[in-house]
């Protein structure tokens, strides 16, 4: 056993601690609070310092197997220009090349004092890279198929796959089932996820193309899926947005990850809501690609549940979900900088169904994450995101956090 101690402590949980300890034995929490409460145990002190010390980041959406693209597709060109780029670049990068970038991107993910991601894949090429990681993570394989033909043999591909790379995982990484988005995937396919619970990951309500396209057949998607030899493949337009039409198939539930959700009225968030809808935005990827501003403080407002993600290096800078969250303050100053800390930490941990992560209380992991300062900062919410500081994962008795 070991008590660490920290100029302030956020547990998320409860507010934070002034001079807080916490003690940590075979890698749990046992205790927190302050020198001489109640149940303090006798421990060796490790003190880290005048900074912050909270739990370890968890990035609810991002796709690894993209990060060889960063800095290499159009920004800010709208999101079909960018689908585009992205659909070209295939075939012209190696395995290796790939490969080596997904190893940085891990590397950077552990050292920005990140524990836990949920990562969207195609094909899963990247498992044993994440395997040999230090990090918790669930990893959607994404289906994709708008031709309602294909909705059966797509689903028995990906649930064969699963079952072909889930026979050896070590603990801590899940696969789960997931869809693309509402306008990328049939309805067939989508009923038939819906019919096995699923999907667990989808992007829902990101562009203005989607919500145009879902609505009465406008925007820009309709001549992607032209230039795809799929303009005219089974569709009707819904006359509905995303978040409805969703609905509507059984797809929204209270284990669904749904990324962005920039472009929701008030009726599409009291449904989010009442399905128990987590929802994680990335603002940077939709600053990146023009799609606009989720309403985040009409979100928190109407009760949806809220995490944070970074989405894929072809779209954002880094993977570090807290440039997301200094960035969410930056936009909406009214947001309490609690509530975008815990989007960025409880919250990813709920919409990943990681309950040993997210927050510093008894019985959870020791996963944390600790800001450095050279005096106790004023408000350490804001401290943090200030940008004036960044996280580094916090090594305590009997966790290993090397990568590798």
């Amino acid at each position: 056993m070991e008590l660490l101690r920290a100029g302030w402590l956020l547990p998320i949980t409860r507010p934070p601690l002034r001079d807080g300890r916490v003690a940590v034995e075979d890698g749990r929490v046992v205790w927190l609070g302050h020198a001489g409460d109640p149940g303090q145990p006798h421990a060796p002190l490790r003190d880290l310092g005048d900074g912050v010390l909270l739990p370890g980041l968890v990035n609810a959406h991002c796709h690894l197997e993209l990060s060889h693209l960063a800095g290499k597709l159009r920004a800010a060109s709208g999101f079909v220009p960018w689908v585009e780029a992205l659909v070209a670049s295939r075939g012209q990068y190696t395995g290796l090349e790939i490969a080596s970038a997904v190893d940085g991107a891990i590397t950077a993910l552990e050292a920005s004092g990140t524990v836990a991601l949920g990562d969207v894949s195609n094909t899963l090429a990247h498992l044993e890279r994440l395997s040999a990681s230090s990090l918790t993570a669930v990893v959607f394989l994404e289906l994709l198929a708008w031709d309602p033909a294909l909705a059966e043999s797509t689903l028995g591909w990906g649930e064969e796959l699963l079952r072909q790379r889930g026979t050896a995982l070590r603990p801590g990484l899940v696969l789960r089932l997931a869809a693309h988005a509402p306008h990328s995937v049939s309805p067939e396919l989508l009923r038939l996820l819906a019919a096995r619970g699923g999907p667990a990951a989808i992007h829902l309500a990101e562009s203005p193309d989607e919500a145009q396209f879902r609505d009465d057949g406008s925007g820009a998607w309709p001549a992607f899926l032209a230039s795809r030899g799929l303009g005219q493949v089974g569709f009707t337009p819904a006359r509905q947005t995303p978040v409805r039409y969703a609905d509507g198939l059984g797809v929204l539930h209270e284990h669904l990850v749904a990324a962005h959700g920039v472009h929701v009225d008030a009726g599409d968030r009291d449904r989010l809501r009442k399905r128990g809808v987590h929802v994680v935005l990335c603002p940077r990827s939709n600053a990146t690609l023009g799609v606009g501003r989720a309403a985040v403080p009409a979100l928190e407002a109407a009760g949806v549940k809220l995490a944070l993600g970074s989405d894929s290096l072809a779209s954002a800078p880094s993977l570090d979900v807290l440039d997301d969250a200094i960035l969410l303050s930056e936009q909406f100053p009214e947001l309490a900088p609690s509530a975008i800390l815990r989007m960025a930490t409880l919250g990813g941990a709920e919409a990943l169904g990681l309950s040993e992560l997210g927050a510093i209380e008894p019985g959870r992991r020791a996963a944390f994450a600790y800001a450095p300062a050279e005096k106790p900062p004023r408000e350490p919410e804001a401290f943090l995101l200030s940008g004036e500081t960044r996280l580094a994962r916090v090594a305590a008795e009997g966790v290993a956090v090397e990568p590798r």
